[in-house]
């Protein structure tokens, strides 16, 4: 059984909130059965925008990364974090950016899994940039391997992508906005 939301902090009445914020609020309850992200961010709405049309829009799907190696190392943080509430959204993103189930299924054992090697060490930094690895750092064999498929270019926006993903996941889980699910290490 996951664990539902009990955040401390007021939440915003859907018909208080701003007009775009109303349509994501009928999203949330449609998709999670919840919207407690959406009536606690209706405090700082610009903070929402921010996220969702600076950070997503603007620089998540930027395109200068595939799209389908940005939604696994999305996916693979939220699976590592426990997040039950990005697990479902991230799991609809991956297969609309064309990632197969199978892969979806594999993403615990990447490394053996029907991956390619790019792909591969995109969930290897990811596993070192997660909330749960405090000591996780860039090895010169880990670097040797990211280095054969990714640009330094390339590194820097993929580790800015999960310090964002995983800083918000700290952020969503110390406010207790999102279900999560009884595997959740945080």
């Amino acid at each position: 059984m996951n664990l539902l939301p009990d955040t401390p902090l007021k939440r915003v009445a859907r018909e208080e909130l701003p007009q775009h914020m109303q349509k994501a609020w009928d999203q949330s309850l449609a998709l999670h059965g919840d919207t407690t992200f959406i009536e606690v961010f209706g405090h700082a709405p610009q903070a929402y925008d921010w996220y969702l049309q600076d950070f997503y829009s603007k620089f998540f799907y930027s395109g200068r990364i595939e799209r389908s190696v940005v939604e696994l190392v999305r996916l693979r943080l939220a699976n590592i974090h426990g997040c039950a509430f990005c697990n479902r959204g991230d799991t609809l993103a991956a297969r609309e950016a064309g990632v197969p189930q199978a892969q979806i299924d594999a993403l615990a054992e990447y490394e053996t899994g029907p991956f390619s090697e790019r792909e591969k060490c995109a969930l290897a930094l990811a596993d070192v940039m997660a909330l749960t690895n405090t000591r996780g750092r860039i090895t010169p064999a880990l670097y040797g391997r990211l280095a054969a498929h990714f640009t330094d270019g390339e590194l820097v926006e993929l580790g800015v992508i999960m310090a964002m993903l995983c800083g918000m996941a700290k952020m969503i889980f110390a406010f207790d906005l999102v279900e999560k699910m009884p595997s959740c290490p945080l």
